[in-house]
């Protein structure tokens, strides 16, 4: 159960948040664990184990999102959240990624990833998008099949302290994802920022008189609105408030590159690896 630090090879732990009031409870599922943000009630940090050579394709099983038992409702966002707006629940870690294994292990793997724990409020466009968001991730996965590789992927929102309210929690305005493998004996890693700042601006205000269970919904601007970079993991932390010194260390990221300031994306094809 929940994310190994030894399961590339050598020890990698999940990154630790640098304030103590922000780290709540720990929550480990099949191959991968969240851990909580207890004041804000999102995901500070997730992480999972990613097996190129053994991932079970599983058609999408229909499954609902759901509550975690082992922590109280009110410390976690619930679809209260997502009702009637065009909010998506946001897989942090993705369906896919934990589904490798035995059977029947890969299938739970998957049912766990919805729980809402695991879950971010993301707009619509943005989390759909096949270009960016999802072509990323595909990207990832895809790279570990080739590769044959182990992968460790840690990924959450952003928790800035100036996020718009909404229904009892802040809207992020960025998600963060640092991809990690071993290159021979030694580790390597790549850190992506991905911004929904402008599918999302003025939404919370946009949406304020619209409560759940009405039948108004919010319109989103035009599919486009964001962005994807890839840059420093060192930045990368600094702004997710995470000690990941191990990750920082391993950034694949050219220097010269890195120097330049953030790359932005337009395909996964940028990618630097």
């Amino acid at each position: 159960m929940g994310y190994e630090s030894d399961f590339l090879g050598i020890e990698l732990p999940l990154p630790v948040p640098l304030d103590a009031a922000g780290s709540g409870p720990l929550l480990d599922y099949v191959h991968f664990s969240v851990r909580l943000d207890q004041r804000r009630r999102l995901a500070r940090v997730t992480g999972v184990n990613l097996d190129g050579t053994a991932l079970v394709e599983l058609e999408r099983s229909g499954e609902a999102w759901r509550l975690d038992p082992r922590i109280p409702a009110d410390g976690q966002t619930g679809p209260e959240v997502y009702a009637d707006n065009p909010l998506d629940r946001g897989h942090l870690v993705r369906r896919r990624d934990p589904v490798w294994g035995e059977p029947a292990v890969a299938a739970r793997a998957e049912s766990d990833t919805f729980h809402y724990p695991n879950a971010a409020p993301q707009a619509a466009g943005f989390n759909q998008s096949k270009e960016l968001w999802l072509g990323l991730e595909d990207h990832v996965l895809a790279f570990g099949a080739a590769e044959g590789l182990r992968l460790a992927v840690f990924t959450a929102p952003v928790l800035a302290a100036d996020d718009s309210p909404y229904r009892g929690i802040r809207l992020p305005r960025r998600f963060f994802k640092v991809v990690a493998w071993l290159r021979g004996d030694r580790l390597a890693a790549a850190g992506f920022l991905l911004d929904q700042s402008a599918l999302i601006e003025g939404l919370a205000e946009r949406l304020a008189e619209v409560e759940p269970g009405s039948a108004g919904r919010g319109a989103l601007p035009e599919l486009g609105g964001f962005r994807t970079f890839q840059l420093p993991i060192g930045e990368l932390a600094a702004l997710a408030g995470l000690a990941m010194p191990q990750l920082v260390a391993a950034d694949r990221m050219p220097r010269a590159v890195a120097a330049e300031g953030w790359r932005e994306l337009s395909d996964p094809s940028g990618l630097l690896l």
